[in-house]
């Protein structure tokens, strides 16, 4: 993977924490991610310039007016389709999440990871506007609701042909979650979902869009991102984390964020000067 020289002008903006999810606006005047995968939906909007991405085999183009909606774990890049860069807002959720609205229901996938519905533009719009305040709480829980509803409704979104086991992936995941100090087992989460591991692996990506082990990564990530931005070095963040070192840290973020964890900080630190 080939690392990427970022220019003094590109900056990420995060607005205030949200336990529920996390929302961006950035810039990039040239290339902005080198291709990764997370576990999250992306779901946002091209504000100026043009956005280009590939996705599942091909480059992909967003301009203002439209809608991004891309399916956990699909790699993707990102880079400007224009000399004069692009700028954009982006908030990620957790599938968990929707699944509160979607009942049990397999994600919905949106085929180009674009879209001109006026639904989705509608709902997400509510998600994406004030990025220097946090959102209320019922403001919030309202917007992903409507969030879920609209985008099964536009992916057309069928009913499971096989019954997915909700609680049994439900009780995996919270074991997961308090396990982060930890390398927790397939067998573990087996024996607490009460399925075998290979329905409990089935069952947990189409109920949250990943697999079990990349789920407990990326929480981890989360965590030492919480910690580096608050101030910790990177190293102490690792660790408190369970990665096994810093550099064992930034391999899984490059995977999953597109750009190494110094380079993430200096833009954070960039726009808040």
């Amino acid at each position: 993977m080939t690392a990427i020289r970022h220019s003094s002008r590109d900056w990420v903006l995060s607005a205030p924490q949200s336990p529920r999810m996390e929302r961006i606006e950035a810039y990039f005047s040239g290339r902005g991610y080198d291709f990764h995968r997370h576990d999250t939906y992306a779901i946002g909007r091209t504000l100026a310039g043009v956005q280009s991405f590939h996705y599942r085999g091909e480059l992909r183009h967003s301009m203002p007016g439209g809608s991004i909606i891309l399916h956990p774990d699909e790699l993707h890049d990102g880079q400007a389709g224009h000399r004069d860069g692009f700028r954009y807002r982006m908030i990620y959720v957790q599938p968990a999440l929707l699944q509160q609205a979607l009942g049990g229901r397999a994600l919905p996938y949106i085929e180009t990871g674009l879209s001109q519905d006026p639904r989705l533009f509608h709902t997400i719009d509510t998600l994406l506007r004030g990025m220097d305040r946090r959102l209320d709480d019922q403001e919030e829980e309202d917007a992903l609701y409507d969030l879920a509803q609209a985008m099964s409704a536009v992916a057309g979104t069928p009913r499971a042909r096989r019954s997915l086991d909700f609680a049994g992936a439900e009780r995996a995941r919270e074991l997961i979650l308090a396990s982060l100090e930890r390398q927790v087992t397939l067998d573990e989460l087996s024996a607490v979902s009460g399925n075998d591991r290979w329905s409990l692996s089935r069952d947990f990506r189409a109920l949250y869009g990943t697999s079990p082990y990349r789920y407990l990564t990326m929480r981890r990530l989360e965590l030492a991102r919480r910690m580096a931005a608050a101030g910790a070095d990177l190293a102490s963040a690792a660790a408190a984390a369970g990665f096994s070192d810093q550099s064992h840290m930034t391999r899984h973020f490059v995977r999953a964020y597109g750009l190494a964890p110094g380079a993430w900080l200096r833009m954070l630190r960039a726009r808040a000067r």
